[in-house]
């Protein structure tokens, strides 16, 4: 089935950038978000503002979903006059929030039974990769809606495997985003140790970028947003513990213990210094913390 329009929910940091590149690569795209005051922005890079959801879940040919919580997703996919009445062609939802997988896969059964589809397929690259359509994209759902749904995701991305069914997408996400969270206090902590030791930070992160100790949080996060004290990254301290929790209750679900991902856990909960509205880069911070 042809997708001419897509329908984009949630024009925040990550959905307005990956609206705008979605209309710079030929799709009609139709842009929703509860804040009217985006329209002008949005509008400027040829998206269509659309001030009703039932609307935009009427008339699209796809979704793409950019909300911060499972409810969200939920209330949306749930909208009476939207996606569950319609019958006129098959919808494929690509919801890129990070969720849980249990209600992944809940909501995906109930969208299928009304003969459309969903893709969990959260993201990594920030705005900056929604912008510039280089995203890497984790999907999880059926082989056949992945297929469907193949030219918006290579639209929006430099790399969008399918690495399972539904919520395998979410697995992954929930691993990758527990792995920096767990980072980003190492290295703080790290960098912290070489200013005390009498090591500027700024000149053993450059050395450990060039070592074993490296990872995406040394090499691209510390210089960029750490060391230059912008902490502009685009993503919340808030939506990182949200995903640090989400981990852990499924490490819960699976029977398993996390000893040392539980103490990260506890020390994005307690760290107060970071308020949920601080970039989550903040962790990183080896000015101002001592010990967390």
């Amino acid at each position: 089935m042809n997708i001419a329009t897509v329908g984009v929910v949630g024009l925040g940091n990550m959905g307005r950038g990956m609206a705008a590149t979605l209309a710079r690569k030929g799709f009609s795209v139709l842009g929703f978000d509860i804040d009217a005051d985006k329209r002008a922005v949005v509008e400027a890079s040829g998206v269509t503002f659309v001030p009703s959801l039932t609307e935009v879940l009427r008339r699209a040919d796809a979704l793409v979903f950019s909300l911060p919580y499972a409810k969200d997703v939920e209330a949306v996919v749930t909208a009476e006059g939207g996606l569950l009445s319609r019958s006129d062609r098959k919808v494929v939802v690509i919801d890129t929030s990070t969720s849980d997988p249990g209600t992944t896969r809940r909501l995906a059964e109930r969208l299928a039974a009304a003969g459309h589809a969903l893709l969990d397929a959260p993201v990594s690259g920030g705005p900056s990769g929604a912008a510039e359509g280089t995203l890497t994209m984790m999907i999880g759902g059926a082989e056949a809606d992945y297929a469907l749904a193949r030219p918006v995701l290579e639209a929006m991305s430099a790399r969008a495997p399918h690495v399972g069914p539904s919520g395998a997408g979410n697995i992954v996400k929930l691993v990758n985003n527990l792995l920096v969270a767990a980072h980003l206090v190492t290295t703080g902590e790290a960098l912290r140790l070489s200013q005390a030791a009498g090591l500027s930070a700024e000149e053993a992160v450059q050395v450990v970028n060039t070592a074993t100790g490296r990872s995406a949080v040394s090499e691209v996060m510390v210089p960029r947003w750490v060391v230059s004290n912008t902490f502009d990254s685009g993503f919340s301290a808030g939506l990182m513990r949200k995903d640090v929790r989400l981990a852990l209750e499924l490490a819960a679900e699976c029977g398993i213990g996390l000893p040392l991902s539980e103490e990260v856990g506890r020390i994005w909960r307690e760290e107060t210094s970071i308020p949920d509205t601080a970039d989550f880069t903040r962790m990183a911070d080896y000015r101002t913390k001592e010990a967390l």
